[in-house]
């Protein structure tokens, strides 16, 4: 980011590379229809562009367009509340080489998963990412960006404008949450535990 502010149009393209399938992840669970999602990540590239005098190298980057991100699905919402949605259980359109997946599913991914964890994470990735769209969008943003991006509560904190110690508790709040939903879809809780690699 020094670089770019310093006129190297080269590392606007390597903080791109590095960084837009994970923002572009965040905006669609938050969203939940790739299009928006798709218009709201070239705004997010486009403020980092505008916005490059104003960050300082005390911010991290992530952090700081995390916040961009964040800022813009917040307005994407207000501005879009009665407008339907696509679900993340819809199904991919075969234009996107993908039949028989979930619009969820192509966010995710498996990693090095067994054949037995790919089966049981299968079955419960579109029942947890129904339980995460289900979740009020403060506790659905905190859990987003702790267990699928890694982000610590101090930096949410930063990118949700709102203290630690709040974080957590919408954090502990998101958990309680997706555990009732994921038990009302019959969900034993032992496998609510393992939700984690699910959402990795």
């Amino acid at each position: 980011m020094l670089a770019f502010k310093s006129g190297d149009a080269r590392a606007f393209a390597t903080l791109v590379s590095r960084h837009r399938q994970p923002v572009f992840n965040f905006i669609l669970r938050y969203v939940g229809h790739r299009q928006r999602a798709e218009d709201l990540l070239q705004e997010t590239w486009l403020k980092v562009v505008r916005s490059s005098s104003e960050w300082e190298p005390k911010a991290r980057f992530t952090t700081w367009v995390y916040t961009i991100a964040r800022n813009l699905c917040v307005d994407s919402a207000r501005k879009e509340t009665f407008r339907a949605t696509d679900s993340l259980d819809a199904p991919a359109s075969a234009d996107e080489g993908t039949e028989g997946r979930t619009k969820g599913e192509l966010v995710a991914d498996e990693g090095g998963a067994t054949p037995d964890r790919a089966a049981h994470n299968a079955r419960l990735r579109p029942l947890l990412e129904r339980a995460i769209t289900s979740l009020p969008a403060e506790q659905r943003e905190v859990f987003l960006l702790r267990e699928y991006h890694g982000i610590g509560f101090k930096e949410i904190a930063e990118v949700t404008g709102v203290n630690e110690n709040t974080v957590k508790s919408r954090m502990r709040y998101a958990l309680e949450g997706l555990r009732k939903k994921l038990g009302e879809f019959g969900v034993e809780g032992e496998t609510m535990d393992s939700s984690r690699t699910v959402a990795g």
